[in-house]
């Protein structure tokens, strides 16, 4: 199963101006466990602008970006600096990928970040995604980790995405002011009541920058692109081990599609392939055994794309049999098109993998 865990400030802080490092031991702990099982495990994780406010000493949270932006720059680093240590007291490898919209926006952009995402978790490594808050301007930015955290999964096909805070889950009003607010178990309906986002209330938190709103959007998002999502409380004991068993401790979001739904209305949702690749007998019958579609089926290539379109496969007739995203550009496929995969370093010099077209990227018509 591919996690993607959500944490924020408020989780990583304990409530405190300042990181709780037994907090990261505990989750370092459990993620060990995970990964042992044979699940894959992603952090979108908070707290650089906290970090950089401890280490310079501000008393409060300035309110301009140039200043949060500072506080980030100083405070990445030392986050990650947290989680190399402790992580590797389990002998767990973390990774740094910073993002921004402008990087999920960009088919390119987005491929390249999903290629190398999953990679990360197949190598056993932690990737920490963060927004890049140092040069994010508001034409770029997401604005939040938690809608942060839907993106990703959708990135990279998550089959569950878990945010830990500092509540035990969404309730049907705000427990803090009423004492019969109630825990609300499971979001079932295809969509959210609105009488639960009338009772999603923003952060109070000075070092947060979401509240349960920006989780609910987060959640409906991800559950769209096939994930099941949980909101629950960072401080339960075990509590993401218990959910990777099929415990459903604080709110549980069912899916409403597929991921593989998700991909295939991305796919479909080309208008106009700019490229249209024609391949043989051969690799027409791989691509129906459910293979993927290597430059040694490839007769022909046509058309101005680059890698990250989505492109038209057809066969000799003419016959469009599959759509697909395309792991080369036109002038490499023209280069490698009939070679076999192994010879493709040697005639490009770099290789973006085996595929042209991976099975996981393509919907056959």
């Amino acid at each position: 199963m591919r996690i993607v865990i959500k944490l924020g400030t408020s989780t990583l802080t304990n409530g405190t101006p300042h990181p709780a490092p037994p907090l990261f031991i505990e989750l370092a702990r459990q993620i060990s466990q995970l990964l042992s099982s044979g699940h894959q495990v992603l952090l979108v994780s908070s707290g650089a602008i906290a970090m950089g406010r401890e280490r310079l000493g501000f008393p409060r949270l300035p309110k301009d970006i140039p200043a949060k932006q500072m506080l980030a720059a100083v405070g990445q680093p030392r986050l990650m600096a947290m989680y190399e240590k402790i992580f590797g007291l389990y002998g767990l490898t973390s990774a740094q990928v910073l993002l921004t919209r402008a990087e999920l926006s960009s088919r390119l952009s987005y491929l390249n970040a999903r290629n190398t995402l999953i990679a990360l978790v197949g190598e056993k490594v932690v990737p920490v995604v963060n927004e890049n808050d140092t040069v994010a301007t508001d034409e770029i930015r997401v604005g939040d980790n938690d809608n942060l955290s839907a993106l990703v999964s959708n990135l990279v096909d998550a089959d569950l995405l878990i945010f830990l805070t500092d509540q035990p889950g969404l309730h049907t009003s705000d427990p803090r002011i009423d004492p019969k607010a109630e825990l609300v178990r499971e979001v079932v309906t295809r969509e959210i009541p609105s009488d639960l986002w009338a009772a999603a209330g923003d952060s109070d938190s000075e070092l947060g920058t979401g509240g349960m709103v920006t989780k609910l959007q987060a959640a409906d998002l991800a559950r769209r692109s096939g994930a099941a999502c949980i909101i629950a409380s960072g401080n339960e004991r075990d509590v993401l081990l218990r959910i990777a068993e099929g415990e459903k401790p604080g709110t549980y979001f069912k899916p409403v599609a597929t991921s593989m739904e998700s991909r295939k209305r991305y796919i479909l949702s080309a208008r106009q392939a700019p490229g249209l690749l024609q391949v043989d007998d051969g690799a027409f019958r791989a691509l129906h055994r459910g293979g993927s579609l290597l430059a040694v089926g490839l007769v022909a290539v046509e058309g101005d794309f680059e890698r990250g379109d989505t492109v038209r496969i057809v066969k000799a007739d003419g016959t469009e049999i599959a759509r697909g995203i395309v792991n080369y550009c036109r002038r490499d496929l023209n280069r490698i098109a009939g070679r076999s995969s192994d010879e493709i370093e040697s005639i490009l010099g770099y290789h973006f993998g085996d595929a042209v077209i991976h099975r996981n990227d393509m919907v056959l018509l």
